[in-house]
């Protein structure tokens, strides 16, 4: 077994997370500038109601990162729990199933949504201003979502497999060139929001390349090989059993910004939907950061779970919801300090600011907890207990944030969407508290 692996179970815990984690953060708040950027480009060159039609695109690109991370993290997980067993032979046949089933998912889901693309934008909240802007975008990334989806699969398998670095280039390569292409098609061809999907759909086109390049390349321990493509209803189970539970919280977020879009419409119309989408952007941001650093994490925890090191498994938990925890609270201090600043960078029209600032500092006031919340989670699915860690990613969306958003919008109008999601917040950390301290695993002494 190569030294690549070794290390997982030799080398100090901190070192580990740095080297797993950083290359993870560096991959997430880059698949979290491509939404990003994209929506500052066109709130500053072609306006308001563009922001609010772009927001109503995220559930269906929230569907088409469920799709990578179904396929990729269960893949990626499982690998590096069969490396932790020395077996080579089954993580290579495991990788050979990662391209088939991205394409056989991403087809299934391509043609049912670009047919019914209009319908389906309206059910998410979209308006006679904000349709056009959706549809035009939308046109582009769908049938350019199975690039995005082998991208981000590929890269996932990359990280659980050894490779957080060429993981992290993969999606870097992406990110670096829609940034250099969103200008130019936004302003130099005068493409408006059309401009910002081709930019993406290329980027993500050069990224799926990328990683399909690393795998075909034999030198590295972890590779395509002879008979690894022939599909195994085993190994289809044990990569859909693992996957399933991040899979289910994107497609759960899909259904909750679906209802926040048709309630913010409801309270507070197209403007307000454009605040959303200025909120949006940083809650992601931070929590694809934490989403990052449990990437990081799922490797070194998987590794010496299966090597049955429960210790080193413990200390790995412990720093990693530290981190978290510092991270989530230096973003609360930033929002809560500087919202108009964080605001302005998106859009100048007042009134949307003034809508997003609002939205902002209630939306944030429990960011603290929201870390631990998602580090337990990935404890849980990193150890292959699939059901808990399915309980606690779908607790706060179906259990928590469905009542308060149908129920206290009545009471509060528009803010009461806002405070909708802190409160649940809150309540999700309590749960996730609650099972971890039922965790007998964490309680090994050393």
């Amino acid at each position: 077994m190569s030294e690549r692996y070794e290390e997982l179970s030799n080398e100090k815990i901190s070192v580990l997370l740095r080297r797993y984690s950083i290359p993870s953060i560096v991959s997430m708040v880059v698949v979290a500038l491509y939404n990003i950027v994209d929506r500052i480009y066109i709130g500053q060159g072609v306006g308001t109601m563009a922001i609010s039609g772009l927001t109503l695109t995220f559930p269906i690109s929230a569907i088409v990162s469920a799709i990578g991370t179904l396929v990729g993290v269960g893949a990626g997980t499982r690998i590096s729990i069969v490396l932790g067993m020395k077996d080579m032979n089954w993580a290579k046949n495991i990788l050979g199933h990662v391209p088939i089933l991205t394409l056989i998912m991403s087809t299934i889901f391509i043609i049912p949504t670009y047919i019914f693309l209009e319908p389906i934008l309206m059910l998410f909240g979209a308006s006679e201003a904000t349709l056009p802007y959706a549809v035009e975008y939308l046109n582009i990334i769908i049938p350019a979502s199975v690039f995005t989806n082998i991208c981000f699969s590929l890269s996932s398998v990359m990280r659980g497999g050894g490779f957080p670095e060429k993981s992290m280039i993969t999606i870097l390569i992406g990110v670096i060139i829609n940034i250099i292409l969103d200008p130019i098609f936004i302003f130099g061809f005068d493409m408006g929001i059309k401009g910002a999907g081709l930019a993406t759909a290329i980027s993500m086109f050069i990224g799926a390349v990328f990683a399909i390049v690393h795998f075909t390349n034999k030198k590295n321990d972890l590779s395509f090989c002879k008979g690894c493509f022939k599909m195994k209803w085993n190994i289809v189970k044990h990569i859909f059993s693992i996957g399933f539970s991040p899979f289910i919280m994107n497609f759960i977020s899909c259904g909750i910004v679906i209802i926040i879009n048709i309630q913010i419409l409801k309270y507070g119309g197209d403007i307000a939907i454009g605040a959303f989408g200025i909120i949006n952007s940083y809650q992601m941001l931070m929590s694809f950061i934490i989403v990052g650093l449990c990437q990081g994490m799922q490797p070194i925890i998987g590794y010496n779970y299966g090597a049955n090191n429960l210790n080193r498994v413990k200390e790995t938990f412990f720093l990693t919801s530290k981190i978290a925890t510092i991270i989530f609270t230096i973003g609360f201090l930033f929002v809560e300090i500087f919202p108009e600043y964080a605001t302005r960078l998106f859009t100048t029209d007042a009134k949307l600011i003034a809508f997003s600032i609002d939205g902002l500092r209630i939306t944030s006031c429990v960011w603290f907890t929201i870390g631990i919340q998602i580090v337990i989670a990935n404890y849980f699915l990193a150890i292959n207990k699939v059901v808990i860690s399915i309980i606690l990613t779908t607790a706060r969306q179906l259990i928590y944030l469905i009542p308060t958003l149908i129920f206290l919008p009545t009471i509060l109008g528009l803010n009461g969407v806002w405070w909708a999601i802190p409160i649940s917040d809150f309540l999700a950390f309590s749960t996730a508290i609650f099972f971890l301290l039922k965790e007998k695993n964490l309680r090994t002494k050393k």
